[in-house]
This record gives structure tokens, C-alpha cells and sequence, in this order.
């Protein structure tokens, strides 16, 4: 076997791994059926849809030539994951609009691209976004601003 396109064929098996993952864990819960779901079933069904998706890239990578895997970058994901880090230790302190605003420019830092008002008109957009579905829509209890500002 030859893989042709091991960018595609290594995704493939990274959806069928995530698919096969789901199921498992989904397995432990009840099914229900399609008109009454149960809380295994969309994990399940996911879990089944990812590993046929991963299945056809992958045999995709196998059949088709494609791009290599290019090096590792380390930078862009450290700067990344600590983005999401420092979100979630700041997030109770500073409130979500804050917090989000710092998540998407110190992520958008991580690209050889960024332009800082481009980043943090995304920041204040994604903010609202997130103040509208996370605090507002599904009454999670977190501030929207810090307690000197909001209260």
C-alpha cells in the first residue's frame, strides 16, 4: 500500500479514531430510538458519520496524490492552547466579553498575518457572539464584565 496523499490519509484516520472514541464513550449511555433519541444516540451517530467520512479521505490519501504533511510548527500552537489556557483562568474574573476579546487576538498573534484591528474588531464581534449565546441564550452563570465594571 501506498500512500499518496498523507496529509489526507492521516486525517482520515484522525476522524476514525475521534468516531471510534464517541461510540465508546456514546455506548455506555442509552440509544432511544430516532423518535425518542436517548443520550447515546448522537454520539453514536456522529461517532458512525465520522468514521465513514474518515474512511473515505482516508482511502481518498490512498488513491489520490496530494500534498506531504508539512513540518511541525510549535509556535502557532503554543500560542494557541495558551490562549485557550489564559481564557479559562481569566474568563471568571474578567467576564466573558473581555476574556474573549484577549482569546481572539492573542490566537490571531499565533499567524505569520496578523494585523491587530482586524483581530480585535473579530475579538469584539466574537465577544457579542459569545455574551448573546453563552450568558444571554443558555443563562450560563458567568459575568459578562468584571465585577469593577459590571457589578
Amino acid at each position: 500500500m501506498v500512500i499518496r496523499a498523507p496529509k489526507d490519509f492521516w486525517a482520515g484516520l484522525l476522524f476514525i479514531a475521534i468516531g471510534t472514541g464517541a461510540i465508546v464513550v456514546g455506548a455506555s449511555y442509552p440509544l432511544g430510538t430516532a423518535a425518542r433519541m436517548g443520550p447515546g444516540y448522537f454520539p453514536r451517530i456522529l461517532g458512525i458519520l465520522l468514521i465513514v467520512l474518515g474512511a473515505i479521505i482516508a482511502l481518498n490519501g490512498i488513491r489520490v496524490p496530494g500534498e506531504p504533511i508539512p513540518k511541525w510548527v510549535w509556535r502557532p500552537t503554543l500560542v494557541v492552547l495558551g490562549a485557550v489556557v489564559l481564557y479559562g483562568l481569566i474568563v471568571a474574573h474578567l467576564g466573558v466579553a473581555i476574556s474573549t476579546v484577549i482569546l481572539i487576538v492573542m490566537s490571531a498573534a499565533a499567524s505569520h498575518e496578523f494585523r491587530l484591528k482586524e483581530s480585535i474588531i473579530s475579538g469584539i464581534l466574537l465577544s457579542a457572539l459569545a455574551v448573546g449565546v453563552f450568558v444571554i441564550g443558555l443563562s450560563l452563570q458567568l459575568p459578562i464584565w468584571p465585577t469593577f465594571i459590571g457589578g
